[in-house]
């Protein structure tokens, strides 16, 4: 059993005066150490690795012969993490039992250097809670060799204030090597003697939550029950299996998961399109756009995860569980601190009658410890908000269960608020915002870039490197991996296939196993792929019984076709056992196996393409190949009508795709046409049926002209596309769409993005020339799609078609060092954002500092200081993103930047350090919880002229002391709780007030201030962010009217029946260009 203890990020060492001990963060700000070392010290300071030195003041003592304790409080929050710290729990011991496996980490003498530079020691042992009843002090005895005498000093110096733990509770605190015990033990003073203090108490209530239980009766048997759970899950899931990396030995394709796992990326644009903002200076409002998919949970309790087939969400899911279960997680998973996972893969639940109770979720999924889990446990770790729920594969089962998944999850959210939640489904399986009344944002894992699809084929072949026992081959996997590579750099048919994890598999695999050479298209690569499964691992394993290909073929295709008919993806081995002898009479060959179970386990064991997740249920080892077979199952058997029939159904999309594939030319016509004449007659669907029918033209190898013009005739009237959703499902049809779209002349900016979105998500080089159209004559908003479209393609290569021609105001999105590089080649940029991981040296070198007007750094671990940016005479705007390690803008407080926007900078969660005395800040964006009662510390001396507050910006302020920014002329409020009439008072006495952008659900509490903005011309309905938003009413906007009587323009988030209402109420109002929705 694993046991778990002192956290990394919170360990520290404490200076005080000439002494040195050590020290762990209970809170942010709250330190627990040894009385003894800070006693006396006014210039206390403590450090964690990375962070250097803060002070600290010594808010409560206590040192006796007892107690040795002391509380520190630093001048500002050190975090490591991306999230707040998790509570802690201290404990006290109550029986008289040894206690083995208990631990501390300090910073003792024995382990300084030459140098005299510190390092950390971890003592483990058994504590003895039978020792020293009288002097009340706790006894830790080493498991290990103790230290050698340091001269005249104790090997431990400097261990003191050291937190003891017993699992992952803390116990005491050590605080003395005791003599003629040889430094094989420390003493330490307990919890228990001091947790009852009513000041103690005082300031754990001031400065953060801590949880106090009783040890080991509180860890038993919920602790030692979830300890035993987490192994289990940490080796569950805590392998990868590599397509094709062994065809003989299916357990050499079982890889460990942390060095096969490629971090790929989501993007938030199911939010961010919903934003009604169109000033380019707000482009900090969607700063989400891009984010590793392992930190799809930063920052929100609840997400839902769209992928295509093969994207690796099931991937995501296994890696977030593993990392949560071993409780090793990096920086940008520390959210998942102390979370218990629960894997539940939709598929195996649906299976039951009824969804399953919390209690059910280990047995519903097939854990062999269900019957080992204490009673009521799951229940108690989601009432204690410690549970990360992982809901996999909502688009494999059927619709009508999709509604029971949503009232099922519905019922736990609201009993068990404060949890994660992860669900994960294919792009179309449910609608927009199907989950969004539940406060869940959406993401999409985005397609492999050309730099992912590269680092995936070297892991690859690393893998096959470590399985194969031959020498030659060894060599020629060096050269496969090389020339792979390369040609996935130059045919832009291949590079277009290899866009997820599964299909890159398939590449790898069969470019070894056919020497180098790989089949041409999609529908090929399935071909080749099955016959690699089916016949070439029989065949090199000289086994005596062979099942020609086309028989196991014909076998497997009954079982998907079953499958997709009755909408699963997985199936009882009973019923595959009925099917294979329906089977049997028509097919004398496997009369040589045997009976039904003698095939289906033939098949089971030497096809490769089928498996058993669990004893008793067979599925295929991906859903692609079920659909594959499935499709040529329905072709043979003349389904064209029940595959038009179901077409609308996101589940049968792909099938019908290779359907079309499978097909001779006349069967083809026949489908596309039934597909499209469905289309006409059916309004509701006409728009998803034309696309899937343009769709399926990429497979259509040989069709009939008619049919081909009548489907493009159709697939015409949805073009030019008009949204996000609209380019999406455009871009679905492939590269032949790049023919179809119009522009730039003649469309409207909302067009143009459309198309523009269009092209890249097709994102293949023949894109690039579709692209050029835009990038002279478009609005400054497509230009700046274009900047951050980059990532997608090969960056030389769009760097020297597209963004070396754009114009200098375009605001670049930079996510990797070859682009810093290629920007610098060509002068630099004076308008950059840079997302992700970059070192500060990397910046300080790359980025053309003497230009630099606009400037963001974005999803950044690594940069503790902005001191960097001090040298940028030019910059006047910078917007800061997720980077945990910046505490203090001191460093650019006297810079002459304008626009400064705050967003989910945690290190200034304890306080916005320097940002008060800056004075030329004019627009202010912060979409964090401003710290403290009021506005006290923003920019005072500041001449302010917009300021935006979202993200639960206000939660703490309210809009106290607003209206001493007497220079604010626009204000926009959303994604906050619900403001006070004394909060609107103080937005009502801004003299200059103008324009006013509020999210809809806040507009009840501002009717409820019955003062008039007599001022106000401007009034932006804005995005609400996670919650539902609320809908006005005529009579809302007659309050309103009255409200504001001097209204001139109104826009941002409408939809069409409040449009109409607004033009009822208002007379000579005109709209912005927000977006309107119906």
């Amino acid at each position: 059993m694993s046991y778990r203890g002192p956290v990394r990020e919170r360990l520290s060492a404490v200076f005080a005066g000439g002494r040195q001990g050590s020290g762990y963060f209970l809170t942010p700000r709250l330190i627990l150490t040894a009385a003894h070392t800070v006693a006396g010290e006014l210039n206390v300071k403590v450090a964690i690795p990375g962070f250097g030195k803060v002070r600290c003041n010594v808010v409560w003592m206590r040192h006796d012969e007892r107690c040795d304790v002391a509380l520190l409080v630093a001048d500002h929050p050190i975090q490591g993490g991306t999230a707040p710290f998790p509570d802690v729990r201290l404990g006290s011991i109550d029986s008289l039992a040894p206690l083995p496996n208990c631990q501390a980490i300090g910073f003792p003498q024995a382990q300084r250097d030459d140098d005299g530079h510190l390092d950390t020691e971890q003592l483990v042992g058994t504590l003895k809670p039978g020792s020293n009843l009288l002097s009340r002090r706790y006894v830790l005895d080493s498991s290990h060799t103790p230290p050698a005498k340091q001269r005249d000093v104790s090997p431990w110096s400097g261990f003191s204030g050291a937190a003891l733990f017993y699992s992952d509770v803390i116990i005491g605190v050590v605080g003395h090597d005791p003599a003629n015990w040889q430094h094989g033990r420390v003493e330490a003073t307990s919890v228990a003697e001091f947790y009852d203090d009513p000041a103690f108490k005082a300031v754990l209530e001031e400065y953060g939550s801590v949880e106090y239980l009783s040890v080991p009766d509180d860890l038993s048997p919920d602790r030692v029950f979830e300890e035993r759970y987490r192994d289990y899950i940490a080796t569950k899931f805590g392998t990868l299996t590599i397509f094709g990396i062994d065809l003989n030995d299916r357990s050499q394709a079982e890889w460990p998961l942390d060095a096969a796992y490629l971090s790929l990326e989501a993007t938030g644009y199911r939010a961010a399109k919903r934003r009604a903002i169109t000033e380019r200076e707000s482009i900090a409002a969607t700063p989400q756009s891009v984010l590793p998919a392992d930190r799809a949970l930063v920052g929100h309790d609840r997400v839902l995860l769209r992928g295509v087939a093969g994207s690796g969400k099931t991937t995501l899911v296994q890696w977030l569980a593993v990392s949560t279960a071993k409780q090793e997680l990096n920086r940008g998973l520390q959210h998942l601190y102390d979370r218990v996972p629960f894997v539940l893969p939709l598929r195996t639940l649906i299976r039951h009658s009824a969804l399953p109770l919390p209690e059910e979720f280990l047995a519903s999924a097939r854990s062999p410890l269900s019957g080992l889990q204490p009673r009521g446990w799951t229940e108690r770790v989601l009432l204690a908000q410690r549970g990360l729920v992982l809901v996999d594969g909502l688009d494999e089962i059927s619709e009508a269960d999709r509604e029971r998944v949503r009232s099922w999850l519905r019922e736990l959210l609201i009993a068990f608020p404060g949890n994660s939640w992860l669900v994960t489904s294919r792009p179309s399986a449910v609608s927009d915002d199907w989950l969004a009344s539940e406060d869940f944002v959406e993401l999409s894992l985005s397609p492999m870039s050309h730099k992912d699809v590269a680092t995936f084929v070297r892991r690859w072949h690393s893998a096959a490197c470590a399985t194969c026992r031959d020498t030659d081959e060894l060599s020629r996997l060096t050269d496969y991996q090389n020339n792979l590579i390369a040609a996935l750099r130059s045919k832009q048919d291949l590079g277009r296939l290899a866009t997820n994890p599964l299909m890159c598999g398939l590449i790898c695999a069969l470019h070894r196993d056919r020497r180098g050479y790989l089949p041409p298209g999609r529908k090929q690569l399935y071909d080749a792929a099955l016959s690699m499964l089916l016949a070439r691992r029989d065949r090199e394993r000289d086994l005596d019984v062979q099942i020609l290909e086309e028989t196991q073929i014909q076998l497997l295709q009954k079982l998907a076709y079953w499958l997709i008919r009755n909408g699963q993806v997985e199936m009882d081995r009973s019923d595959a056992f009925s099917i294979i002898a329906a089977a049997l009479p028509a097919m004398p060959a496997l009369a040589q196996l045997g009976e039904a179970e003698q095939v289906y386990r033939y098949l089971l064991l030497r096809s490769g393409v089928l498996r058993e997740p669990t004893d008793g249920v067979m599925d295929f080892i991906h859903r692609t190949f079920q659909d594959y077979l499935g499709a040529k199952a329905a072709v043979e058997e003349r389904d064209f009508d029940l595959m038009v029939r179901n077409a609308h159904h996101d589940q049968w999309e792909d099938v019908i795709r290779m359907a079309v594939a499978h097909a001779y030319p006349a069967e083809r016509t026949r489908l596309l046409n039934k597909l499209i004449k469905r289309g006409d007659r059916v309004k509701r669907h006409k728009t998803r049926l034309y696309l899937l029918a343009m769709a399926c033209l990429d497979q259509a190898t040989e069709l009939d002209p008619e049919i081909r013009l009548e489907i493009e005739k159709r697939a015409s009237e949805l073009i030019p596309p008009g949204s996000y959703e609209e380019a999406e499902h455009l871009a679905s049809a492939g590269p032949m769409v790049l023919d179809l779209l119009p522009g730039p002349e003649g469309l409207s900016a909302g067009q143009a993005r459309a198309v523009v979105d269009t092209i890249t998500f097709i994102g293949t080089d023949a894109a690039l020339p579709a692209l050029a159209r835009f990038r002279d004559q478009a609005s400054a908003d497509t230009r700046d799609q274009l900047a951050r479209a980059w990532y997608k393609f090969d960056i030389r290569g769009y760097g020297q078609e597209i963004i070396a021609h754009l114009p200098e105001e375009t605001l670049f999105w930079v996510k990797n060092e070859g682009q810093l590089r290629f920007l610098q080649e060509v002068g630099g940029r004076p308008e950059i954002i840079v997302n992700g991981d970059h070192a500060k040296e990397l910046l300080e070198h790359a980025l053309n500092r003497r230009i630099l007007r606009r400037f963001g750094i974005h999803a950044n671990r690594l940069i503790d200081s902005l001191d960097f940016l001090s040298s940028c005479a030019e910059l006047r705007a910078l917007f800061l993103f997720d980077c945990p390690l910046i505490t203090d803008l001191t460093p650019i407080n006297e810079m002459q930047f304008e626009e400064l926007s705050i967003n989910s900078m945690d290190g200034l969660s304890g306080g916005f350090r320097g940002l008060r005395s800056m004075r030329h800040v004019k627009r202010l964006g912060i979409m964090q919880p401003i710290p403290g009662a009021d506005l006290s510390s923003l920019p005072g001396e500041a001449s302010i002229v917009r300021v935006s507050f979202s993200k639960g910006a206000l939660a703490n302020t309210g809009l106290r002391g607003l209206s001493e920014f007497v220079s604010i002329e626009e204000l926009w409020i959303s994604e906050t709780d619900e403001l006070s009439s004394e909060d609107w008072r103080e937005a009502g006495k801004l003299p200059k007030l103008n324009s006013l952008g509020v999210d809809k659900n806040l507009v009840p509490g501002l009717l409820e201030y019955r003062k008039s903005w007599p001022k106000v011309e401007w009034l932006r309905f804005l995005y609400p962010g996670r919650r539902a938003s609320h809908v006005l009413g005529v009579e809302e906007f007659r309050k309103l009217a009255s409200r504001f009587p001097n209204l001139r323009r109104m826009g941002g988030i409408l939809t069409r029946g409040e449009r109409s209402d607004v033009e009822l109420v208002f007379e000579n109002i005109e709209f912005d260009n927000g977006p309107f929705h119906p």
